[in-house]
């Protein structure tokens, strides 16, 4: 059947009035069912009709095993009348898009418990623009108890089949995060949300850095379906961090050398509430409290890439992303003034290291990423052999700044991402160079990321898709002259800004990259495979 315009349905939904279609609309015929398409709707099964007001108007509601259609009753017209015909089209939902389902009641300060039956409210994830989702409410009003009551306990069936929807979180929430609005963030948006879909909630307060870390070591996370983490960057890498050690030692896996990490045994959520939300944007596409949590109601899952730091054949931690010199440095400025605001925190980090730019003498090899299945194969089961055919590659040199990502790392200063080609799951880390140059284009370099320029286009910024990447310090002491001033210099080695945490380390840094590690909930429509998000009726 013909569907109409995604503007009349996004205002059915809202409440809003339908806009009548120009007669020329109405006229154009529509594309004919394919034979797989007839197939399709006819081995669709109906599992209820009856007659519901929507929007003021009485209509005939079938509910089927993916859909909920509605027409429009309206008396007979002489055909041919445009106008007419296009107000009986059919709408319609896709039931996985509905996460939630209330009878509707009118209720009197004498009537405490139950008021008026008015019919059954449907709760409803809509996409917006921009990766953005949002929950709207469609009323179907019926007056009949036992009509209601066999569509509410028929909705409530449907609903308690989607598998991947979680019934149990168990949420750790960061209060100092930003300017402390984690809190309020999660009481007015999230909690609320959380309790409209029937999901139960332990929360836990990080009262400290590290918090979650030993929690999550002996917690029991036997009863709950997924952990969500209400911070920043900082807190959403010590959660994963967290997870993945747990399901390494639940394998009986030695924590000090991993080579073939497990994957983590539960989901993690990221609700951002912190000042750059990197990880939360370069998951959903947008920083936006409301999308993050209807991904996880809905339940849309999927597996991302993790990153092992080490050293000296020890684990330092698993992250996403990791900068080293100037970015390192910057991070490492900016813990020292924790009493300012966050963003003036940053600002005047980036500045004054900025004016003392130096770059650091290092050695850097890297696997290039190979995409063959056999290379891929061998080096997941981590054969002896893969060692011997893999091509390593060497440069040496000045570099103000090293980055290794294996997400996007989308922000509101790098709205594309400061690695742009990267994908959440996509097998591969990007390792971008920015050779020693002057300070004036060094800062052109950092200005390109806010534009839509090429920020890679200079002759001392070199890009690679790899794999692994050893970052070794060929200068024992701090790049910067030791009779200058140097405030990011630290007894325990070079400043590294691991997903927004500061990380110290004297000696060579290996990075692997290890696919598919982790999963998240949600992703932005670009991401999304299996569980993609689609709300194309309205």
């Amino acid at each position: 059947m013909p569907r109409r315009r995604r503007r009349s349905r996004v205002s059915a939904l809202e409440g809003g009035r339908e806009e009548e279609a120009p007669p020329e609309a109405a006229a154009v015929p529509s594309a004919p069912l394919t034979s797989q398409q007839q197939t399709e709707a006819a081995a669709e099964r109906i599992l209820l009709r009856g007659i519901f007001e929507i929007r003021r108007g009485s209509c005939d509601v079938v509910l089927s095993e993916r859909a909920l259609r509605w027409r429009p009753i309206l008396p007979e017209r002489p055909a041919g009348d445009s106008k007419y015909d296009w107000l009986c089209k059919e709408e319609f939902i896709e039931l996985k898009d509905i996460f939630s389902v209330k009878l509707k009641r009118r209720c009197s300060v004498k009537q405490q418990r139950s008021g008026t039956l008015l019919g059954i409210t449907l709760f409803i994830c809509l996409k917006k623009q921009q990766n953005k989702l949002k929950n709207s409410t469609l009323d179907l009003i019926n007056l009949s108890e036992d009509h209601c009551d066999i569509w509410f306990r028929q909705f409530k069936k449907i609903l308690a089949g989607f598998p991947n929807r979680p019934k149990s979180l168990k949420i750790f929430l960061n209060p100092q995060s930003h300017k402390k609005e984690a809190t309020h963030v999660y009481h007015e948006k999230v909690e609320p949300l959380l309790k409209l879909a029937g999901i139960k909630t332990d929360v836990t307060i990080m009262e400290y850095e590290g918090h979650a870390l030993s929690l999550l070591k002996e917690c029991e996370l036997q009863g709950f379906d997924g952990v969500v983490c209400v911070g920043g960057d900082g807190s959403a890498s010590e959660v994963a961090h967290a997870l993945l050690l747990r399901a390494q030692k639940n394998a009986g896996m030695e924590t000090d050398r991993i080579l073939t990490p497990v994957r983590a045994q539960l989901p993690l959520g990221l609700i951002p509430a912190g000042s750059t939300n990197v990880l939360a944007h370069s998951l959903h596409g947008v920083p936006h409290v409301v999308t993050a949590t209807l991904h996880i109601i809905m339940g849309h899952v999927q597996l991302v890439d993790v990153c092992t730091f080490s050293t000296t054949g020890k684990l330092l931690r698993f992250g996403f992303s990791a900068m080293f010199g100037f970015g390192g440095r910057t991070l490492a400025l900016a813990e020292k003034y924790r009493w300012m605001s966050p963003n003036q925190r940053r600002d005047f980090a980036v500045v004054k290291a900025l004016a003392k730019l130096k770059p650091e003498d290092c050695e850097i090899s890297f696997l290039p990423f190979n995409s063959s299945d056999d290379v891929q194969e061998r080096r997941e089961q981590r054969s002896p052999k893969s060692d011997c055919n893999d091509q390593w590659q060497m440069i040496q040199g000045q570099f103000l700044n090293v980055s290794i990502m294996a997400i996007p790392c989308l922000c509101s200063v790098a709205p594309r991402g400061l690695a742009p080609t990267t994908r959440l799951n996509n097998g591969s880390m990007a390792l971008i160079i920015a050779r020693n140059t002057s300070r004036s284009e060094f800062i052109k370099h950092l200005k390109r990321y806010a534009s839509v320029k090429n920020q890679f286009n200079f002759p001392f910024v070199e890009t690679y898709t790899v794999e692994e990447v050893k970052v070794h310090p060929r200068n024992n002491t701090s790049g910067y002259n030791p009779e200058e001033e140097d405030e990011t210099a630290s007894e325990n080695g070079f400043p590294w800004n691991v997903d927004g945490d500061l990380m110290e380390v004297s000696s060579e840094v290996h990075i692997r990259l290890h696919p598919r590690l982790i999963s998240l909930y949600g992703g932005s429509m670009e991401e999304v495979n299996d569980s993609k998000v689609t709300c194309n009726c309205f």
